[in-house]
């Protein structure tokens, strides 16, 4: 951002903090009240805008808290999806019911990784969408998808992930910089999660000044590495979305669910067990994805020794088009890559387009320096009882 942008925005960040601390106080002083469920609630945040890791975090926690023997639901607002007024059952656990243009592209992407294991629900009121999931669901768990800011839930557990790679957003308030409310706001976490701590130029330093900024909270390492790499063809999922939500309108129509689903979760999470077989990417590639942090994902590749050439970002949560991959691959081809990668997030995306040049998933999965730690956390937080 240039210098007379900044000037410009500067006034418009001032009104926003305002308001932000006004929110806060209000919530603190009991004016406003976070509104109780009857189980057990983690949430899963930020401070900033952009990509900081979180998706693979709910998913993680979602598993160990299946583990628990406990029913899983996923509450999320579902950006980016068509109508967000409306409440979407993304997936009740064992089925998906939804596609990506309904329930958003990150919620589509958390019930395919996590079917079997959580259900998901888009709906920008999330309390609303809890009582819903405990009536229609009999959810016992419920992981509250970017709710450091959603004051309204209140929480058993709050973890808020800082992604090294930009960990305060510019220093400055939206919409001057990234940050989504002040930085002492992170006293409310129980927990600060570094995300992509390999990529941290002075871990120790970040470490020590997200402890100071949280007010000592617990400060835990995690690193993003590769699962996996597969062919997008390969994405498809088992059974066809489509069919089965059309399968299933009416009864969702009247609100009756089914409930068959029993949590089942094969290995723990720390055994990192790819159900693909990982795939050689062409050399040289090319690269691209709709994320809030690009320059991670690219960092990320590079990193695996990849010869990259080209990189393309596109504004987070885009939705493709022919004519956007037909642009994509004229421009690698020229940069002489052989193949094309992109994220798991976007792939739910591209399913129905054509690629002229093969086109590559790239899977990730989290590393902590004590995830032991973060279990028992998640273990007592489940634990509690309202």
């Amino acid at each position: 951002m240039n210098k007379t942008a900044g000037l410009i925005l500067a006034p418009l960040s001032a009104i926003y903090s305002v308001a932000t601390r006004v929110r806060r106080a209000l919530y603190t002083r009991g004016v406003l009240r976070a509104q109780k469920i009857n189980a057990p609630v983690i949430s899963i945040g930020n401070i900033t805008t952009g990509g900081t890791g979180k998706t693979p975090l709910v998913a993680w926690v979602a598993r160990v808290a299946a583990q628990e023997g406990r029913r899983v639901c996923i509450l999320t607002r579902g950006y980016g999806r068509a109508d967000a007024n409306r409440r979407v059952l993304v997936s009740d656990g064992e089925r998906i019911l939804a596609d990506a243009r309904e329930g958003g592209d990150e919620p589509f992407l958390l019930a395919e990784m996590l079917q079997g294991v959580a259900a998901v629900v888009s709906d920008a009121d999330r309390v609303a969408a809890a009582r819903y999931a405990l009536e229609n669901l009999e959810s016992e768990v419920f992981i509250l998808d970017d709710g450091f800011q959603h004051l309204r839930l209140a929480r058993d557990l709050d973890l808020v992930t800082v992604d090294a790679t930009n960990p305060w957003g510019g220093g400055n308030l939206l919409p001057r910089g990234h940050l989504r409310e002040p930085l002492n706001g992170l006293a409310r976490a129980d927990c600060i999660i570094v995300t992509r701590s390999e990529q941290a130029q002075d871990i120790d330093a970040l470490r020590k000044q997200a402890s100071r900024l949280s007010g000592g909270r617990p400060i835990l390492l995690s690193r993003t590495r590769t699962r996996a790499i597969r062919v997008l063809s390969e994405a498809m999922p088992k059974n066809d979305a489509e069919t089965r939500r059309r399968g299933d309108a009416a009864k969702r129509k009247q609100g009756l669910i089914t409930n068959s689903f029993s949590p089942r979760v094969s290995a723990s999470p720390r055994l990192r067990v790819s159900s693909f077989s990982p795939h050689p990417l062409p050399s040289p590639i090319a690269a691209f994805c709709a994320i809030g942090n690009p320059s991670a994902f690219f960092a990320q590749i590079r990193h695996d020794s990849n010869d990259l050439k080209f990189t393309r970002a596109f504004p987070d949560h885009h939705v493709y088009v022919q004519s956007d991959v037909d642009a994509l691959v004229s421009e690698a081809m020229q940069a002489g890559a052989l193949g094309l990668l992109t994220t798991a997030k976007d792939a739910v995306k591209l399913r129905s387009l054509h690629f002229e040049l093969p086109c590559y998933v790239l899977e990730i999965e989290l590393e902590f320096d004590d995830e032991e730690k973060l279990v028992r956390m998640i273990r007592e937080a489940i634990q509690m009882t309202v």
